[in-house]
């Protein structure tokens, strides 16, 4: 079970790197949208998708980078004893903080999921089930019956009226890798607590 364990806390983590260093890059983005933001209102007419634009790159980076910064512990955290423990005592308190985390994670990805099928125009009670089918339908009958599922797509209500579902997508997604890190950050602690003080699912551990 420990090999079990072992293999998803690397698999994991080497999949939520591989996505937030390719998210750290957004950053650059955001900086061009904001930079032609403002070279538009001073000589040209403003452009009416830079705003909206620099908020969901900004959501993206956010979101998406979040399960790095759990895997490299560079979340913010109340220190002020923390510090001090040893390896062992910080493995118990964070593989019970930890469920917190993952229970917080749950219920916002829940939210997401209907959020997303609300975008697509879905108002039932059953997003899960409202995705599963359209899936189905996808399989079956091609993007034409996957789009005959959905209602009216929500929109922004600025000028620029851009869809929704595209930003709402990516929220999904980044919670669900950090749900998936929480829990191997979980597995992490428990093989710590088995292992003493010795980090052993760290690279080059044995």
């Amino acid at each position: 079970m420990l090999s079990i364990m072992r293999g998803y806390v690397r698999a994991i983590e080497a999949m939520n790197r591989a996505v937030g260093r390719v998210a750290m890059y957004l950053v650059f983005a955001l900086m061009g949208v904001l930079l032609w933001s403002s070279a538009s209102k001073t000589f040209f007419d403003p452009s009416l998708w830079t705003l909206e634009t620099a908020q969901f790159v900004m959501v993206a980076y956010y979101i998406l980078g979040g399960p790095y910064s759990i895997q490299l512990g560079s979340n913010v955290r109340m220190d002020l004893f923390y510090g001090d423990w040893s390896l062992r005592t910080k493995a118990w308190i964070d593989s019970f903080s930890v469920l917190f985390l993952m229970f917080y994670l749950g219920v916002l990805f829940y939210g997401a999921i209907s959020s997303t099928a609300y975008s697509l125009g879905y108002f039932g009670m059953e997003p899960f089930g409202f995705f599963g089918e359209l899936f189905w339908a996808f399989v079956t009958g091609g993007p034409d019956a996957a789009t005959g599922m959905m209602g009216f797509m929500e929109r922004s209500s600025t000028a620029w009226r851009p869809l929704i579902w595209p930003i709402k997508v990516i929220l999904c997604l980044g919670v669900l890798l950090m749900l998936l890190q929480a829990l191997a950050e979980l597995f992490k602690d428990i093989d710590r607590l088995r292992s003493g003080d010795s980090d052993p699912m760290q690279p080059g551990a044995a």
